[in-house]
């Protein structure tokens, strides 16, 4: 059942629901892959988590520059965790910063030029795009809406910064090789064409932990809600990991839970199966 805008939704609150601190993972969890947009359900039960008393924060690995499809419920949202955990904020306070070392950094992007993929990397302001193939392009801006990279800057520039993330699109092989160069990273991968690597230590399990201690609330009290691999280490270290039934499949093996799709009001049946609405 989806409830709208006309519904009654005084009878869903009431002084018995339980509170929690709710991560929300964003492409194909909160936002339909399909449509590039938050299902009105989705809208609705996040309003209602709040009315109870739950904490609403972001888990995501886009960097912030492209966290541009949450105008539904910005006003909802108490925290980000974005980079898949190297930059967490609350506001305009930061909650923790965890740049790849400059080394490995190199490592990636000369080897990017040298065998000529496409690569993203996320500064601590700006970020770069190195799209020989089109890769970028075709797959953020075609397939996942992202126009903000028309606004990248030079590469050069980028790399004068702390480098929070990068995004080399290559085959889960050679991700391997690649990583086996790169000692102090780890990788996230959520789409087949590309992963997400990040320091040591910075993932969205350690996110969890972190706003946890800036916020002041228990780690077990939080649920975490995805659908790819970059998720898994949230929905391992949440109190209750919940993937949605889009979800690629080890994902649903690590979760407590598996709702329904992000299109079939799978966050709005999920709340209410934890009786937080």
């Amino acid at each position: 059942m989806i409830y709208t805008q006309d519904d009654d939704m005084s009878d869903l609150m009431n002084n018995h629901k339980e509170d929690y601190a709710l991560f929300f993972d964003i492409d194909g969890t909160l936002v339909s892959f399909n449509s590039h947009e938050i299902p009105s359900s989705t809208v609705q039960a996040l309003t209602l988590a709040k009315a109870n008393g739950s904490k609403v924060y972001i888990a995501t690995g886009r960097p912030p520059l492209i966290i541009t499809n949450l105008s539904a419920i910005e006003h909802l949202i108490d925290g980000y965790v974005t980079t898949n955990g190297a930059l967490c904020f609350v506001g305009d306070e930061l909650v923790c910063c965890q740049p790849i070392p400059k080394q490995d950094v190199l490592t990636c992007v000369e080897d990017a030029k040298a065998k000529g993929y496409s690569l993203i990397v996320v500064g601590r302001k700006d970020v770069a795009v190195f799209d020989p193939k089109g890769d970028v392009e075709r797959i953020f801006h075609q397939m996942l809406a992202v126009n903000e990279f028309a606004e990248a800057a030079p590469l050069d520039v980028v790399l004068q910064q702390d480098v929070l993330q990068l995004t080399p699109f290559i085959s889960p092989d050679y991700e391997k090789e690649l990583l086996a160069r790169m000692t102090q990273c780890v990788s996230g991968r959520w789409h087949p064409d590309f992963t997400d690597i990040t320091a040591n230590g910075a993932d969205k399990g350690k996110g969890i932990l972190a706003m946890a201690r800036h916020e002041h609330f228990d780690p077990q009290r939080t649920i975490a809600f995805g659908d790819g691999g970059n998720d898994s280490s949230m929905i391992l270290q949440a109190g209750i990991g919940v993937a949605m039934g889009n979800a690629m499949e080890e994902l649903k093996q690590q979760a407590d839970y598996v709702t329904t799709s992000v299109d079939d009001d799978g966050i709005l049946m999920a709340l209410k199966h934890f009786n937080v609405i």
